[in-house]
């Protein structure tokens, strides 16, 4: 019998230490395997579940209920109280070693993160720094150049942006969404040599 506690999450190891906030609240789903064998639990079986979490955009396995339905790009609570889709968080997971099918979705579900938390995201063109004196943190973001970065700053030194479509309106820059989740997608693949958005 397994002594494993599906009360106990352990994405919390790999150097975390266990601080505050470093949990996740909600995931989104990018495949799941009804019969599936966990990859990082031994002995866990079941409804296996790849996912993104929204906060930090960490990749995560998750065991769901067994007989509930589930659709790609779903947002699931993940938190520590009141599961109803979820039995536990297995673990953190590699970019290598989620599912073909997860790598797949896993640009449109950034997007659709991006998207949903448009504050949030909005409020790194309003409060990024520079990186160095040639190099703002702006620029890490695809498609913005010294030009964009400019204008940006600019706009904002005026008034705060308050939505993607004000930032698209005020400084010309188009597809907001689709850039930073561009960058988020180069940071959890491992294209990045460090994460402005993922935590690590």
């Amino acid at each position: 019998m397994s002594r494993f506690n599906s009360n106990r999450d352990n994405y919390g190891r790999h150097g975390d230490n266990f601080a505050p906030r470093k949990f996740e609240e909600y995931a989104y789903i990018l495949d799941y395997i009804q019969n599936g064998k966990s990859s990082i639990v031994r002995m866990r079986e079941g409804v296996i579940i790849h996912a993104v979490g929204e906060e930090h955009l960490t990749l995560l396995e998750l065991l769901g209920v067994n007989n509930e339905k589930f659709s790609i790009g779903e947002r699931v609570y993940i938190g520590k109280d009141g599961r109803e889709k979820i039995v536990s968080v297995l673990g953190r997971l590699d970019y290598t070693h989620i599912s073909q099918s997860a790598k797949n979705e896993l640009p449109t579900v950034i997007e659709k993160i991006v998207v949903v938390n448009e504050k949030r995201f909005i409020d790194y063109f309003n409060s990024s720094q520079p990186m160095t004196p040639r190099v703002h943190s702006l620029e890490l973001i695809p498609g913005i150049g010294k030009t964009y970065m400019k204008s940006i700053l600019e706009e904002r030194e005026k008034r705060k942006f308050e939505s993607f479509l004000d930032l698209q309106e005020r400084t010309g820059l188009r597809d907001a969404p689709k850039l930073i989740a561009k960058r988020i997608y180069d940071e959890i693949s491992g294209e990045t040599r460090m994460n402005i958005f993922v935590r690590k």
